[in-house]
Protein backbone atom coordinates (compact mmCIF):
# COMPACT_ATOMS: atom_id res chain seq x y z
CA UNK A 1 0.00 0.00 0.00
CA UNK A 2 1.73 3.04 -1.00
CA UNK A 3 0.61 6.16 0.52
CA UNK A 4 0.89 9.96 -0.56
CA UNK A 5 0.51 13.43 1.12
CA UNK A 6 -0.53 16.31 -0.63
CA UNK A 7 -0.45 19.55 0.46
CA UNK A 8 -1.94 23.04 -0.73
CA UNK A 9 0.35 26.28 -0.61
CA UNK A 10 -0.58 26.99 3.12
CA UNK A 11 -0.10 24.16 4.39
CA UNK A 12 3.90 23.02 4.78
CA UNK A 13 4.28 18.60 4.17
CA UNK A 14 6.87 18.51 6.10
CA UNK A 15 8.47 14.81 6.92
CA UNK A 16 6.97 15.04 10.40
CA UNK A 17 3.38 15.34 9.27
CA UNK A 18 3.78 12.96 6.27
CA UNK A 19 5.62 10.41 8.83
CA UNK A 20 3.03 10.51 11.66
CA UNK A 21 -0.19 10.34 8.63
CA UNK A 22 1.69 7.58 7.05
CA UNK A 23 1.47 5.71 10.56
CA UNK A 24 -2.10 6.53 11.52
CA UNK A 25 -2.71 5.00 7.51
CA UNK A 26 -0.78 2.08 8.06
CA UNK A 27 -2.60 1.65 11.95
CA UNK A 28 -5.62 1.98 10.75
CA UNK A 29 -5.82 0.57 7.10
CA UNK A 30 -4.02 -2.73 8.24
CA UNK A 31 -7.14 -5.01 7.63
CA UNK A 32 -7.55 -3.78 4.45
CA UNK A 33 -3.65 -3.68 2.97
CA UNK A 34 -3.72 -6.42 0.89
CA UNK A 35 -6.47 -4.88 -0.88
CA UNK A 36 -5.64 -1.18 -0.99
CA UNK A 37 -2.89 -0.08 -3.83
CA UNK A 38 -2.57 3.56 -3.00
CA UNK A 39 -3.81 5.93 -0.32
CA UNK A 40 -3.34 9.46 -1.36
CA UNK A 41 -4.14 12.75 1.54
CA UNK A 42 -4.94 16.12 0.38
CA UNK A 43 -5.01 18.43 2.98
CA UNK A 44 -5.83 22.23 2.45
CA UNK A 45 -6.82 25.45 3.90
CA UNK A 46 -9.46 26.76 2.48
CA UNK A 47 -8.77 30.41 4.14
CA UNK A 48 -5.31 30.50 3.93
CA UNK A 49 -3.95 32.62 6.70
CA UNK A 50 -7.01 34.22 8.09
CA UNK A 51 -8.53 31.72 10.79
CA UNK A 52 -12.46 30.34 10.69
CA UNK A 53 -14.39 27.40 11.63
CA UNK A 54 -13.71 24.19 9.59
CA UNK A 55 -10.84 25.83 7.23
CA UNK A 56 -8.74 22.77 7.05
CA UNK A 57 -9.78 20.08 4.51
CA UNK A 58 -8.72 16.76 4.49
CA UNK A 59 -9.38 13.94 1.55
CA UNK A 60 -8.75 10.52 1.37
CA UNK A 61 -8.72 8.35 -1.74
CA UNK A 62 -8.21 5.07 -1.31
CA UNK A 63 -7.51 2.98 -4.27
CA UNK A 64 -8.76 -0.41 -3.91
CA UNK A 65 -8.04 -3.45 -6.49
CA UNK A 66 -11.47 -4.53 -7.94
CA UNK A 67 -13.23 -1.49 -7.43
CA UNK A 68 -13.36 2.26 -8.12
CA UNK A 69 -11.50 4.44 -5.71
CA UNK A 70 -13.06 5.68 -2.68
CA UNK A 71 -12.97 9.62 -1.89
CA UNK A 72 -13.72 10.51 1.64
CA UNK A 73 -13.92 14.60 3.15
CA UNK A 74 -13.62 16.09 6.95
CA UNK A 75 -13.61 19.71 7.29
CA UNK A 76 -12.24 21.06 11.04
CA UNK A 77 -10.42 24.21 12.20
CA UNK A 78 -7.91 21.67 13.36
CA UNK A 79 -5.89 19.91 11.14
CA UNK A 80 -5.51 16.64 13.59
CA UNK A 81 -9.80 16.44 13.51
CA UNK A 82 -9.43 16.96 10.07
CA UNK A 83 -6.96 14.16 9.47
CA UNK A 84 -8.59 11.61 11.87
CA UNK A 85 -12.20 12.06 11.39
CA UNK A 86 -11.28 11.18 7.60
CA UNK A 87 -9.47 8.48 8.89
CA UNK A 88 -12.51 7.27 10.37
CA UNK A 89 -15.09 8.11 7.62
CA UNK A 90 -12.35 5.69 5.22
CA UNK A 91 -12.32 3.30 7.32
CA UNK A 92 -15.85 3.06 7.45
CA UNK A 93 -16.38 3.07 3.74
CA UNK A 94 -13.66 0.55 3.45
CA UNK A 95 -15.03 -1.91 5.89
CA UNK A 96 -18.24 -2.04 3.83
CA UNK A 97 -16.59 -1.97 0.41
CA UNK A 98 -13.75 -4.58 1.13
CA UNK A 99 -16.54 -6.85 2.88
CA UNK A 100 -18.80 -6.70 -0.60
CA UNK A 101 -15.60 -7.79 -2.62
CA UNK A 102 -14.79 -10.29 -0.26
CA UNK A 103 -18.19 -11.68 -0.35
CA UNK A 104 -18.56 -12.09 -3.89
Amino acid sequence: MKIQLNTDKNIQGTENLEAVISEKINHNFKQFAENITRVEIHLSDENANKSGPDDIQCKIEARIEGAQPVMVVSKNSSKEIAIDNAINKMKASLDTIIGKIKNR
